[in-house]
């Protein structure tokens, strides 16, 4: 790759975030976007998505040699959509090309023409002139007249004149009345989309409606939230911190891709607790961001990865919490996280003044709660910080983290959260988060449930499942999460992205939550119902989509 040349405008393939290779075109950035340091890079617009972002230069290859190569190792529907999109730029582009050659040499013909006729009208002009001369020789009266004549006619505009003046044009300028012919470059940045969105300003030049914009590139932007904030001004600070008038404050970072690779880790020891689908994911981007990590597992050859990535090994819970400045924890349930903490050489006994400790298990707010009143009686300092997304999501860096509770220690995790996620939400006091979360997974599992119920009435109806999830792909439901999950189903894939077991333990936690407040979840009871059915089937470990088989058994 290093010796392929690449420059502005060049069409590659690039890997962003949660994206396989990914075609792209190279493009001017923004003003405030300053280039990250370290290695060569360009910036790059990802087609048929909303991103953009650093990318660097042994991390593209050309699209044109590598187009075959890529179309056949990723088959998705997203994908294939990006690629029309390139291919339908590529026709839009040589059709302009073509265009601006033909006008080019019809301007050629009709200056040529005109010079021409400039020509023929100079040689009649000469050869009257002559024939009038040779009359005044022949009679002074009548020559007078003739001459009077002649020099008259010579006093006004000559037919070489007149040809110049009724030229609707100068000489090699575009012709005025063919100014609609002419095709304006083609732009890669179109406005900024609309809404109540925080980020930070593109400059007027770009970010004003550009007649002939690439309708294949859309900005994407950081954070949206209830109301603009002014503490979004720049994308070049590595840390954005905004606080609203509800008291919420969020951490920002652009996509793993842009900006992870310009963190500056913090210098605090971290720790980190269960290995599971999340865990695995979120020590590896700590690493590759240059924290110093040491690990825990229940299952301790889950560690063996991470100790040749660089991770030192903790033999106990206590013992990492004792070693470290920071411990995060990421385990399955509430049995677990308390287990994590209260039992046999658990955190607690790690615990001293200063330590901290960060959960991240999505649990219940009494759990949290529970586990925070203890971690702070022993003088350490708590905050929840459950984090939604999948396994794939974890692995690309791309998680958003909801934390509440030691708002200093949200800060001290900065780095951690930007290494980790996209986005970190600060929310208030202990047990905010465990509520937030579990309402967005009850949104989520409950939402999973009815595309597996469309899809089997689908089925039983004497429909395409394919033409469904085409449809649905196409509308106001479209999304990374349905078109992967119905790709689960219609290939019969249920390797985990997310267990079964945990989305219809969210679901339960859920309504719960909602009867302690005498709140109806009538949609969620409905959807923990089916996901029950679905254990019961044995699709436990299972991926969440595997909920489909409770409908066709």
């Amino acid at each position: 790759m290093a010796a392929v040349s690449l420059r502005l405008g060049d069409l590659v393939w690039g890997k962003l975030g949660r994206y396989p290779p990914w075609p792209g075109k190279i493009v001017n950035p923004p003003k405030d976007l300053k280039k990250p340091r370290g290695k060569k890079c360009f910036f790059v617009k990802f087609f048929g998505t909303e991103d953009h972002a650093w990318i660097k230069v042994e991390q593209l290859k050309p699209y044109h040699p590598h187009k075959e190569e890529m179309i056949k190792i990723n088959k998705g529907k997203r994908f294939q959509q990006a690629v029309d999109a390139v291919e339908e730029f590529l026709r839009k582009t040589k059709g302009k090309d073509q265009a601006s050659s033909h006008n080019s040499t019809e301007e050629k013909n009709r200056h040529n023409s005109s010079e021409e006729r400039g020509k023929q009208s100079a040689g009649e002009e000469k050869r009257k002139a002559s024939l009038s001369e040779g009359r005044v020789k022949k009679g002074t009266g009548e020559g007078k007249k003739r001459v009077s004549s002649v020099s008259s006619e010579r006093g006004s505009k000559s037919p070489l004149k007149r040809a110049q003046d009724q030229s609707p044009r100068k000489r090699g300028r575009p012709p005025k009345d063919e100014k609609d012919l002419t095709i304006p470059e083609s732009s890669t940045v179109k406005r900024v989309m609309t809404g109540t969105v925080a980020g930070f300003k593109w400059p007027p030049s770009v970010s004003e409606p550009v007649k002939d914009s690439d309708p294949h590139f859309h900005h994407f932007l950081l954070s949206q939230t209830e109301k603009p904030a002014a503490c979004y001004q720049a994308i070049t600070k590595k840390l954005k911190v905004c606080e609203e008038e509800t008291g919420s404050t969020s951490i920002q970072a652009a996509d793993s891709t842009a900006v992870n690779g310009s963190i500056t880790p913090t210098d605090k020891k971290i720790g980190f607790l269960g290995l599971g689908l999340m865990g695995s994911g979120i020590v590896s981007n700590l690493l590759k961001m240059g924290h110093t990590v040491t690990v825990w597992n229940r299952t301790a050859e889950k560690c063996d990865l991470f100790i040749q990535e660089g991770a030192r090994l903790g033999r106990t819970p206590a013992e990492v919490v004792s070693t470290c400045d920071i411990t995060f924890a990421c385990v399955s349930d509430p049995k677990a996280a308390k287990d994590l903490v209260l039992g046999p050489s658990g955190v607690l006994q790690g615990i001293r003044p200063g330590k901290c400790y960060v959960d991240m298990s999505t649990v219940d707010a009494d759990t949290v709660t529970e586990l925070a009143q203890v971690i702070v009686s022993r003088g350490g300092r708590f905050l929840e910080a459950p984090v939604s997304g999948n396994q794939q999501l974890s692995n690309d860096g791309m998680l958003v983290i909801l934390a509440a509770g030691d708002r200093g220690l949200y800060e001290d995790c900065s780095s951690c959260f930007q290494a980790m996620g996209k986005t970190s939400f600060f929310l208030g006091e202990v047990g905010n988060a465990a509520k937030m979360m579990l309402i967005v997974n009850m949104v989520q599992g409950s939402f999973m449930a009815t595309i597996a119920e469309g899809l089997t009435l689908a089925q039983v109806t004497g429909q395409s499942q394919q033409t469904l999830l085409d449809i649905l792909n196409q509308g106001q439901l479209a999304s990374i999460f349905l078109d992967q999950k119905c790709q689960n189903i219609l290939q019969g894939n249920f390797k985990p992205d997310f267990y079964l077991k945990y989305i219809q333990k969210d679901l339960r936690l859920a309504i719960a939550l909602g009867d302690s407040v005498n709140h109806p979840t009538p949609m969620a009871a409905a959807a923990n119902e089916v996901y029950k059915r679905a254990k019961a089937l044995d699709q436990s470990d299972n991926d969440m989509s595997a909920v489909y088989r409770a409908y066709i058994h």
